[in-house]
């Protein structure tokens, strides 16, 4: 059985409060894109689970450390009946980009492991077992557009729908770690309310109204990032923002651009999508 883990952006986020346990809370509205991995889980005869990894390149010290693996040993002991796998993970999707595909990945792992093994469990139920591998990841397990809230785990619901507009996602030779976005960052309380512009105001008014606390101490150590989204305004976006911790900018637009306008970026991640 194979699935699509696609990622996500960030329309906006807010750093508002160190925790005790260590993370953050942050606010912040996350919408699904469809720039996919491919996933494919097969019962295994002989031998223990194990991942192929193909595609682009995967950051992590040991297989255990996949959080494809990381989901499945979290299912594996409430349900010891759960055979063992062979998963096969195609990447996409490029590493700290700001655009969740790790968390994608772990969260599909779930569902397909759900789906195909009649585990029979419910969304919420997915969602606790999503919760525990990371922040992003229950966002996927409902995958449809949320305003996410405390670590970015809690979710709300949202009316925006940027149906029929397209967008260019473009990430540069430049990786950020979440742990390195975040020692630039002085966490405070909003001083403004993200979900009710996102929801009422035009999106070309967004650019003056919300932003992402994260791109100021960013772009003063990689301003080529800063240069990637001027350009995208020079080029008629409605807005533009790092995703998340980054290093991914993206343009929403209300056209398609054309080949010589998505060329004008040489870079190794570029891609134009029209928005479900």
């Amino acid at each position: 059985m194979i699935y699509f883990p696609n990622c996500k952006i960030n329309i906006g986020l807010n750093v508002v409060q160190k925790r005790d346990d260590g993370f953050h809370n942050i606010e912040t509205l996350l919408y699904p894109i469809d720039v996919e991995d491919i996933l494919e889980i097969r019962p295994k005869e002989e031998g223990e689970t194990s991942i192929t990894l193909t595609g682009l390149p995967i950051k992590t010290k040991s297989t255990s450390d996949n959080l494809c693996i990381k989901a499945y040993n979290i299912l594996k002991k409430d349900f010891p009946e759960l055979p063992n796998v062979d998963i096969h993970l195609h990447k996409i999707i490029p590493m700290e980009a700001g655009l969740g595909g790790g968390s994608s990945d772990a969260a599909f792992t779930l569902q397909l492991l759900n789906f195909v093994f009649e585990l029979n469990l419910s969304l919420v139920q997915l969602d606790k077992y999503a919760q525990k591998l990371g922040s992003d990841c229950a966002f996927f397990i409902y995958n449809i557009p949320a305003f996410a809230y405390e670590k970015g785990n809690r979710l709300a619901p949202t009316t925006l729908s940027l149906r029929g507009k397209s967008i260019l996602l473009i990430k540069p030779d430049i990786s950020i770690s979440t742990a390195q976005a975040y020692q630039g960052v002085v966490p405070k309380e909003s001083e403004y309310d993200l979900l009710n512009i996102v929801e009422s105001r035009p999106i070309v008014q967004w650019r003056h109204l919300i932003k992402n606390d994260f791109e100021e101490n960013i772009f003063k150590n990689h301003p080529e990032l800063k240069e990637i989204k001027d350009k995208l305004y020079e080029i008629g976006a409605l807005y533009s923002q790092m995703s998340g911790s980054g290093s991914c900018i993206y343009g929403i637009f209300d056209k398609d651009l054309s080949e010589d306008e998505i060329n004008l970026f040489k870079y190794p991640f570029v891609c134009h999508k029209t928005l479900k």
